[in-house]
C-alpha cells in the first residue's frame, strides 16, 4: 500500500507475521534491556528488519533505543528481537544495576548547605 505524501507504508503487524507478543525468550526483554549482535553468527537469508537490528545492535543498545532509532513500534520492536535471540543472533545483557540512593539526611544536608548560599 503507498501514501503519495508518506511514500510505502508498512504495517507494524507485517514485520511480525500477525504476532502481537515476543516469544519465550521477550519476556525478558524490557525497555533498559541490552541487546547485542553475536560475532560469530550464522550467514544467512533474514527479514531485513532482522538485518537492521543486527547492524544496530553491535555495540550493546537497549530496547527502548532499538525501537526509538528504527522508528518502530515497541512491541514489534520486541517480537522481532525475540526471533533473533530464538535463532541465536543476538544475547541480552542486564542494565547495569541502578546504585544506591543517598540517605534522607545526606540529601537535607546537602539541601541546607545550598540554600546557606
Amino acid at each position: 500500500m503507498g501514501d503519495s505524501t508518506a511514500g510505502p507504508l508498512v504495517r507494524p503487524y507485517t514485520m511480525t507475521k500477525g504476532r502481537t507478543r515476543p516469544g519465550t525468550d521477550g519476556g525478558r526483554l524490557d525497555l533498559i534491556t541490552l541487546v547485542v549482535t553475536v560475532a560469530d553468527r550464522e550467514d544467512r537469508a533474514r527479514e531485513p528488519e532482522h538485518e537492521a537490528i543486527l547492524r544496530l545492535c553491535r555495540k550493546p543498545v537497549s530496547v527502548a533505543e532499538v525501537s526509538a532509532r528504527l522508528d518502530v513500534p515497541l512491541t514489534v520492536v520486541r517480537v522481532l528481537l525475540s526471533d533473533l535471540l530464538v535463532e541465536g543472533d543476538l544475547r541480552t545483557r542486564a542494565a547495569a544495576p541502578v546504585t544506591k540512593l543517598p540517605e534522607k539526611k545526606v540529601l537535607q544536608a546537602v539541601l541546607d548547605g545550598i540554600r546557606r548560599l
